[in-house]
């Protein structure tokens, strides 16, 4: 079903494009920071981990298709993941648990973007579907023990897994939704912020419904020529 929706979306994106060959085509360059997150959901309901900052770059191709609306077609290389933190105490021992789990995916947007003139340029808003698809992972371990007042401490760093295997962590694919707005001159350039909203599960573990899903908050800067 989300591979149909995706492809629906990316022939009407296509052939808008066709039917605007002669309005303005614009190609633009983006680059920000990312603060994403993930959330986790079972049966014992749903939560959310800390956001473990990164970046994003990628490109676009702006297509005029009236006064005020343009499709926006793009890829975008971009860094998504999460933090968390843990302790407790048992007697005389404690612990802190901490880690942090950083995946990198390269994402096709096909975002419709209205346009609204406002002094020395555009206020514009927008909305699409995404399709990403996870290139590399990387988690951190570390768990702190202190008993009668001695501490040592564990440390981890291991590769993501992707795929469908059980040896898997991952899966490649992840499909949501993005929102953007920003403000950009007459000169080409702007600033902008967005917000992915993941709606597939990425978790390759499918055991008593769980689930875990991106949510990417990002800002950055941009140029159209």
């Amino acid at each position: 079903m989300k591979k149909l929706l995706l492809c629906s979306v990316l022939l009407a994106g296509l052939g808008l494009a066709a039917n605007a060959q002669k309005s303005p085509v614009k190609i633009g360059v983006k680059a920000g920071v990312s603060f994403p997150k993930v959330t986790f959901s079972g049966d014992e309901g749903q939560e959310s981990a800390k956001t473990n900052t990164s970046f994003y770059v990628g490109g676009l191709v702006d297509i005029s298709v009236s006064k005020t609306f343009s499709v926006q077609p793009g890829l975008t290389l971009t860094g998504k993941g999460y933090k968390y933190e843990s302790s407790g105490a048992f007697g005389n021992i404690s612990y802190a648990d901490a880690g942090k789990t950083s995946l990198m995916y390269l994402e096709v947007p096909v975002n419709l973007v209205a346009n609204f003139e406002i002094g020395p340029g555009k206020i514009f808003v927008g909305a699409g579907p995404y399709y990403g698809f996870a290139i590399s992972g990387k988690s951190k371990y570390s768990t702190s023990t202190t008993a009668n007042g001695v501490t040592s401490t564990d440390t981890e760093d291991v590769d993501v897994k992707f795929g469908s295997s059980d040896e898997s962590n991952y899966k490649r694919g992840d499909f949501g939704l993005n929102l953007l707005g920003g403000y950009q001159l007459k000169n080409g350039f702007n600033i902008h912020a967005g917000y992915g909203l993941g709606l597939s599960n990425i978790s390759s573990t499918d055991e008593d419904g769980y689930k875990e899903k991106n949510r990417v908050f990002s800002v950055g800067l941009g140029f159209n020529f």
